[in-house]
Formats: structure tokens, C-alpha cells, sequence
């Protein structure tokens, strides 16, 4: 049984991975600060899966993870997930994002050189990319982010290559597309108020739970809205289990697109809760998101054919599995 560490376990996309690679049989340690986190999805599991199996510890990555390195010995793997990651605030307090995002990975890098751990997985971004030159973007784009969130990611990918290179560890950069959805029996999903992302607000605000705003700026596409690959946040899980396998069996460093190959626009997305939900969506304008790209879609045949992971949940799906977290858990994790 392979033990794996989780930053950013009691966020969105952590705490649903948490629960995955529980299932698969991983015994996980988890690491929050609870800044953007939360301890009840971890306290759930824990009882679920017992202290033999999950731990996890309330810790800030920047001078608290040695110490939990400390205590847990024998970590064949650590799964980055923990950061800041919205591009509206990102470009209101560039401070939060180039100071959080980048001095985690730095914090961490130095933990990882001091334990010896050998392996890496990396949360990262498509914004790394920038403004779309081709029609789908593989991983040899150039990578020009336009905004800080995006080049957050960019300078710890860069800092993490130099760490590898100089210390001996490997890495997999998962560069994401939008995320979506929830765990399928709907009990484990977002619960940041307002989310960072378009299908979560729009459900909220189909339910009732919330008012729905749109935020994104006009851009030069069919509908006049932002295309987006939604990729599901079980699917992309998935493939960072895929990836720990990777690097444990031998893999080498690289980096990954972790999208489905398909677009949708925002209004398409809104129609698609609207249709699920049986609601009608009023759409009242939010702010502005300056560095918004007009079209961002994945070339995803480097991660099917080197991971062997495909997506398997559809739009719909994963707007029916938000529909139950919600249903069940309107306010989140009861804050």
C-alpha cells in the first residue's frame, strides 16, 4: 500500500481526491490550513476509512509541513493541490497569489530535499498558455499567462524544475482546464461561497441557493462567451491517481494537459444547467475578468497515451452530481 501526501486536502478538488484515493486503497495523509479549506470533509472520511488509513493535520505549507514530515515517515508521494486560484482576485491582490502559490511550492520543495520524498504531482494550469495561439493548446504551446494566477503556476513550475534538477526528485505537472462537478454520489463538492467557477455558481443560482452572476468579459466567439474545456473533478482526479502510479512504477518528469478535447461556451454551460435543473437562470452582469482568454480547449493525447486516462463523465453528468451536492449540502460544509 502506497502512502501519499495531499496539500490542500479540505479544498474542492482535494478533498474529492482524497476520497478517491482512499478508495483506490492509498493510505493518505492531509494538510490544510483551512484558509480556503475545510476540516469537515476530512473529519468524514477519516471516520469513514479510520485513523490507520487517513490522518491529516491543520498545518500553514509554509512553516508547518516539516513538521508533519516529521511525523509521517515513508511518503512515496506528494499531491500539490493547495493554492489560490481565482483569476479575478489574483488581479486585485496580485500579493495573495505570487506570494501564497509561489512561497507553498518553495516551502514544500525544501521539506521534499530534507525527506528525500521522490515524487511530485503538481496542480497546475492551462493559463500557464496564455491567449490561445492554435486551436487546441498542446504542451508545447508557449507559455505567456496574462494574468497573476497564471503566472503563479508558471514560476512554480520553473522553481519545481530547478528543485528536481538539483535534488534528484520527479515531478508531473497536471496543467487543468475548468473544473466542474462533483464526487457521483454528490457528497463531496465545492464549497467556497461564491466558487470560482461558472457550472457551481450556476447551479447554486438555479436552486435558489444563491444569485448567479456572469463575470466574464465579451469575447470574439460564437456567442460572444468565453470556450472552456470542463473537465469533471472525478475525471481529473483520476488522472492524478494515474499519474502517482506513473512516477512509482519508474515514470519520468513531464507534463500533462488534464482536459477532456472539447470546448463549451459559458451561455452553453448555462443552458445546460437550466435544463438539468428544470430553472430558468436570470443573468445579472458581475465584474470584469481582464485577463480572460477568448478560447481554451485541451489536446489531451499526451496524457491518454502516456497515462492511459480518458475522461468518461459527460457535462450533463457532471451537473447532476452538482445538483445533489448542492440539494443535500446547500450551504457547503455548514459555513
Amino acid at each position: 500500500m502506497n502512502k501519499i501526501l495531499i496539500t490542500g486536502a479540505g479544498g474542492y478538488i482535494g478533498s474529492v481526491a482524497t476520497s478517491l484515493f482512499l478508495s483506490k486503497g492509498f493510505e493518505v495523509v492531509g494538510v490544510d490550513s483551512y484558509i480556503r479549506g475545510y476540516e469537515a470533509p476530512l473529519k468524514l472520511l477519516q471516520t469513514k476509512y479510520t485513523d490507520a488509513k487517513m490522518r491529516y493535520y491543520s498545518v500553514d505549507i509554509r512553516d508547518g509541513i516539516d513538521a508533519v514530515l516529521d511525523t509521517e515517515k515513508n511518503i512515496d508521494a506528494i499531491i500539490h493541490y493547495a493554492a489560490f486560484c481565482n483569476v479575478g482576485e489574483s488581479e486585485k491582490e496580485p500579493q495573495l497569489y505570487l506570494g501564497n502559490n509561489i512561497g507553498a511550492v518553495v516551502a514544500l520543495l525544501e521539506a521534499i530535499k530534507k525527506h528525500s520524498i521522490k515524487n511530485l504531482v503538481f496542480s497546475s494550469t492551462c493559463a500557464v498558455y496564455g491567449e490561445p495561439q492554435t486551436e487546441t493548446l498542446d504542451e508545447t504551446h508557449p507559455l505567456n499567462p496574462t494574468h497573476p494566477y497564471g503566472d503563479s503556476k508558471f514560476m512554480s513550475e520553473r522553481v519545481i524544475k530547478w528543485y528536481a534538477t538539483l535534488f534528484g526528485f520527479k515531478y508531473v505537472f497536471l496543467r487543468y482546464f475548468n473544473v466542474c462537478g462533483a464526487t457521483d454520489d454528490g457528497t463531496i463538492g465545492d464549497s467556497k461561497k461564491p466558487s470560482f467557477h461558472l457550472m457551481q455558481n450556476a447551479v447554486r443560482g438555479a436552486l435558489g441557493i444563491a444569485e448567479f452572476f456572469l463575470n466574464n468579459t465579451k469575447v470574439n466567439t460564437p456567442d460572444g462567451t468565453p470556450i472552456r474545456d470542463y473537465v469533471n473533478v472525478v475525471d481529473l482526479n483520476n488522472a492524478h491517481i494515474k499519474a502517482v502510479e506513473y512516477l512509482i512504477n519508474n515514470g519520468q518528469s513531464d507534463v500533462f494537459n488534464l482536459g477532456t478535447g472539447t470546448g463549451n461556451s459559458v451561455m452553453e454551460i448555462i443552458h445546460t444547467v437550466e435544463k438539468v435543473t428544470g430553472k430558468k437562470l436570470e443573468l445579472k452582469k458581475g465584474e470584469r475578468r481582464l485577463g480572460d482568454v477568448s478560447k481554451a480547449i485541451a489536446s489531451n493525447k499526451k496524457i491518454t497515451q502516456a497515462l492511459g486516462w480518458k475522461p468518461t463523465h459527460s457535462i450533463e453528468d457532471s451537473v447532476k452530481s452538482l445538483r445533489s451536492w448542492y440539494t443535500t449540502q446547500p450551504n457547503g460544509w455548514g459555513h
